[in-house]
């Protein structure tokens, strides 16, 4: 895709100062722009990179003043950083705006959905699913049976949606994920072996989920498994049969959360956290990353360790833990003197 610079500046109701036919079909950081390229100035320390940057078009302050030649044909706007922001958001719905049914592609019985989807080769799409308005649904993905999609969803390549499954409204599934897979239910037996419980229930993700590559969200024994309004997840998280994660809470990569643990709204919740079953998560909880958490937090906390304990708490202790080997030694020494 080319865009020229008049057409820039009148998506963000900018100036051009140079050739407003100037063309660029790439994006780049202003020290390391090339011919063809887009790129900005906001922070001042990069000032020095706009007279000897390639990029044809550099979007910059409308207080911006050269004082040297400037190559780049300069588009004028009253936030340099905040044009280049909503730049990249327009270019990104350019470059998502895709319809129609690709082949080959299966499409089961009974299946509804609505304007302007896009579904990729290679997908399959169980009997009586439903889909919204402008889903995007890329190659290689699997939706099974009695599954709803929302309007305004995209479901990047293969991406595995488990029968009975509920996507609501603006969501984004990133490649590899997996909604509704079975939650890890077995019950010991007397010889030793395990049989599996069947896991009856579904996944629930309200409006505007975002969950990153590789997730697996296991549908609930019995119930559901809910992901609340806002939630952001991040790639490789595994949360186990019916969790709870409340509204806008977000959880970085590498966490695992176990069977029927309710988490709060608003909460943050760092990389490779453990977290058991059975525990209710307060509102505006705060968990550092690679903590254990072992028992239920109440609104607010603040903690970090293995098991997690209150962040102030750790950071103190964690003076000591460095120092252990010198207190030990002086406990010794003491002891001997006493003696």
């Amino acid at each position: 895709m080319k865009f020229t610079a008049e057409q820039i500046a009148g998506i963000l109701e900018g100036e051009v100062i140079g050739n407003p036919n100037a063309e660029v079909h790439k994006l780049s950081k202003i020290e390391e722009g090339t011919v063809g390229s887009l790129t900005f100035l906001s922070n001042p320390k990069y000032q020095n990179y706009i007279y000897t940057t390639q990029a044809t078009i550099t979007i910059v302050n409308k207080s911006f003043e050269a004082d040297q030649p400037v190559l780049s044909t300069l588009i004028k706007v009253d936030d340099a950083y905040q044009s280049f922001s909503k730049l990249l958001e327009y270019y990104n719905q350019v470059k998502l705006m895709k319809s129609g049914i690709e082949q080959p592609s299966v499409i089961s019985e009974n299946v509804t959905y609505g304007t302007d989807l896009y579904l990729g080769s290679f997908c399959y799409v169980g009997s009586n699913v439903k889909i919204g308005n402008n889903v995007k649904i890329y190659p290689n993905t699997f939706i099974g049976d009695n599954v709803t999609i929302g309007d305004n969803c995209i479901l990047f390549a293969g991406v595995r949606i488990y029968s009975e499954s509920e996507i609501g409204n603006n969501c984004v599934i990133h490649s590899g994920t997996i909604i509704g897979s079975d939650g890890f239910g077995f019950a010991p037996q007397e010889d030793g072996t395990y049989s599996k419980i069947p896991q009856i229930g579904n996944v629930i993700l309200e409006d505007d989920v975002e969950v990153g590559s590789c997730t697996t969200i296991d549908r609930a024994t019995m119930g559901s498994t809910i992901i609340r309004k806002g939630v952001k997840l991040d790639n490789q998280i595994q949360i186990a049969h019916n969790v709870e994660i409340g509204e806008n809470t977000v959880i970085a990569s590498q966490t695992g959360i176990a069977g029927s643990t309710k988490i709060g709204k608003n909460c943050m919740i760092g990389g490779q956290v453990g977290i058991v079953g059975h525990i209710t998560i307060g509102n505006g909880v705060r968990i550092q990353a690679q903590s254990g958490v072992g028992k239920s937090i109440a609104d607010g906390e603040v903690i970090q360790g293995t098991p997690a304990f209150n962040y102030g708490d750790f950071s103190k202790s964690y003076v000591h833990f460095r120092n252990l080997p010198k207190i030990v030694s002086d406990l010794d020494n003491l002891k001997k003197k006493t003696e």
